[in-house]
């Protein structure tokens, strides 16, 4: 089975070969490894690791805590690609299929951020019988299938954490941990959930340009809900 393992580390020569020897000697595979965000003489890293159907996660968590200085922010189950899908691949697809642009962007940024789900939304229009609402466009990942949604937080600029617990957010989200973040998409929005693995400020600012970019090779999104 296949694990996310968000893992912060001192920011030293030998710190991640150190984990991988760990987490080989406890039977684990990594398959990939990416560094989210360095400060402060730390570093921020997602490994996707696969552990024999006969181990479980904590030994996981057991093996990179024997390297002095880590710590495990989270785990969770994977299930996504091996081979993930990066931001110039994302903006390539986007630019041969303008006709699928709003489902090819929600489903590919719910992969490049390793995501549940995200949706497309548009601008809320006031005055008609959704007031205050904004309409999902588009939906990526395992998405709510949601219609409309409340958007008391409008505009989406800057990109930023959102609240899963607010009165707006469907209920089971913040029962399920989800982490909320929103970056603007032309005159719509970008909301993207994932489960337990927090936003990290570097991250936010990856969401905002990837959308400012997509924004510019796509056709302007419709505003407000149709008829």
């Amino acid at each position: 089975m296949s694990y996310l393992l968000r893992l912060v580390l001192p920011d030293r020569p030998g710190a991640l070969g150190a984990v991988a020897s760990a987490l080989g000697l406890a039977g684990a595979d990594i398959l990939s490894v990416d560094v989210i965000e360095r400060s402060a003489g730390k570093a921020t890293d997602d490994l996707v690791v696969e552990l024999p159907a006969d181990r479980l996660a904590d030994t996981l968590v057991s093996a990179a805590a024997t390297v002095a200085g880590v710590q495990v922010e989270s785990i969770r189950p994977y299930a996504g690609q091996l081979d993930p899908h990066r931001e110039l691949e994302l903006l390539e697809s986007l630019a041969r299929e303008p006709q699928s642009s709003l489902p090819l962007l929600a489903d590919g940024v719910a992969r490049v951020f390793r995501a549940g789900w995200a949706l497309v939304l548009s601008e809320p229009v006031a005055g008609d019988a959704v007031d205050g609402k904004g309409q999902v466009l588009a939906r990526g990942g395992a998405a709510p299938e949601l219609h409309t949604l409340a958007m008391p937080w409008w505009p989406p600029g800057p990109a930023r954490q959102l609240d899963a617990a607010a009165e707006w957010a469907p209920a089971d989200w913040d029962r399920l941990g989800t982490e909320l973040a929103v970056a603007p998409f032309g005159k719509a929005a970008l909301l993207v959930g994932r489960p337990g693995l927090r936003w990290l400020p570097s991250e936010l600012v990856r969401l905002a340009h990837l959308a400012a970019i997509a924004a510019s090779v796509t056709p302007p999104a419709p505003v407000g809900p149709g008829p």
